[in-house]
């Protein structure tokens, strides 16, 4: 039987790895998983509360608002006035969505249809290439690497920003505008995400404002996906490309509690930003679904409301485990510049073992280290020669980690 949307999609290659982990567990082995980025902070008490004492109220068993709730509009527009001074209406420029990669998927039927095209960056999380595949667009991929960090600068609001951000950002506005003047048809949508998954990117609000202004320039829509929104260490602040004057008028952002509250399971997110875009997906998932779980939607208001200093204790939490485990692999001749931002760890694969590839290396690891990890490959072509580690066991795991690839990778140092 033909399955004409999927049959074009390569081999899971995550799938390759897990496979290998769950069979050396099953052996006996302690495999340590800083493979998928899935958060193992636990989710804010009051939201746990609220949603048990919700579930036993018959009234929310019922079919929820496929747009959200309004007090779960509001609650999202209140976060956006006080994180980053946006402005937002509930009743047009938001709709809540089943997390950020159902919002995106159905976001680029919206969007695109066949015989249009987008701009993606390369490497980049997989549902950001795909999102526009199955909608039957064009996608052309733009390069995308995280320079070295180099000398810290200082951001118009005296906080430092160093230079990795700064030249993230403007190398990889230069590949875009090259693949957006040499694309024909011309790129209708170019889907962004930072800090970003997997490099660990960060840019700092001036390129937003660059962004914004070639995006009105061409009649480009900007599709922003914020999931990494409250992960920036040392000073940090990712911006929200809605903090642009003016960027509600090409613009549009994913904010998701999976990160920012460790609520990975409960799916929850939002489109905020472009009213018409924004109407044009909530008309669209009236067709689709009726909501998430009211109980759900109630302890996610609960969240944003009465734990908002939560994701402050969730970034410190990454802050150290980053610490760790950049510092043991600096430590053991694994030279890694610690990121930015994201809950990631975007390693190049050391030079005795670059040939390998990817997905080799990563195997090797679960087999040698006992450490699983992410290929880069698996997030495009662009992400080989490198491995993202997730940060998601703690200091002391991360410190075996570190000591178990010492011992299988003696060709460092």
């Amino acid at each position: 039987m033909e399955f004409r949307r999927i049959n074009g999609l390569p081999p899971y290659v995550f799938a390759t790895i897990n496979d290998l982990k769950l069979e050396a567990r099953r052996a006996g082995e302690d495999v340590i998983d800083l493979g998928f980025g899935n958060p193992d902070i636990p989710s804010p008490d009051v939201a746990v509360e609220k949603l048990a004492e919700s579930v036993h109220n018959a009234r929310n068993h019922r079919y929820s608002a496929s747009r959200g709730i309004p007090k779960l509009r509001r609650a999202i527009t209140d976060l956006y006035m006080r994180k980053f001074g946006v402005e937002l209406d509930p009743d047009t420029e938001v709709v809540t969505t089943i997390g950020a990669k159902e919002g995106l998927s159905h976001l680029m039927w919206v969007l695109l249809a066949p015989g249009d095209g987008a701009l993606v960056p390369s490497p980049s999380y997989p549902i950001h290439i795909y999102a526009p595949l199955f909608a039957g667009a064009e996608v052309r991929q733009v390069r995308l690497e995280r320079p070295s960090a180099g000398t810290g600068a200082t951001g118009a609001d005296g906080a430092g920003v160093s230079q990795s951000v700064l030249g993230s950002g403007e190398a990889f506005f230069g590949a875009l505008v090259e693949a957006w003047e040499s694309s024909w048809p011309k790129p209708r949508v170019v889907v962004l995400s930072f800090p970003h998954n997997p490099t660990t990117s960060c840019v700092d609000l001036a390129f937003m404002e660059t962004l914004v202004g070639f995006a009105k320039e061409h009649e480009i829509v900007l599709v922003h996906d914020f999931a990494y929104a409250d992960l920036g260490f040392g000073g940090y602040k990712p911006p929200s490309i809605l903090e642009v004057p003016g960027a509600k008028d090409v613009a549009v952002e994913l904010y998701t509690l999976t990160k920012s509250f460790s609520m990975a399971g409960w799916r929850v997110g939002f489109l905020v930003g472009n009213a018409e875009i924004v109407q044009a997906l909530t008309k669209l998932k009236s067709y689709l679904d009726y909501g998430t779980f009211q109980p759900i939607q109630i302890a996610a208001i609960v969240a944003m409301n009465e734990a908002s200093e939560y994701p402050l204790e969730v970034n410190k939490i990454y802050q150290d485990r980053r610490d760790a485990l950049c510092d043991g692999m600096n430590r053991i001749g694994w030279d890694v510049v610690p990121p930015e931002g994201t809950m990631f760890v975007w390693a190049p694969i050391p030079e005795p073992y670059a040939e390998m590839g990817s997905l080799e290396f990563a195997k090797f690891l679960v087999k040698e280290a006992e450490v699983a990890t992410s290929p880069g490959v698996g997030f495009g072509p662009g992400g080989d020669g490198h491995i993202r580690f997730a940060l998601i066991e703690n200091e002391k795991r991360i410190g075996q980690a570190v000591r178990n690839m010492k011992r299988a990778l003696p060709k460092l140092g």
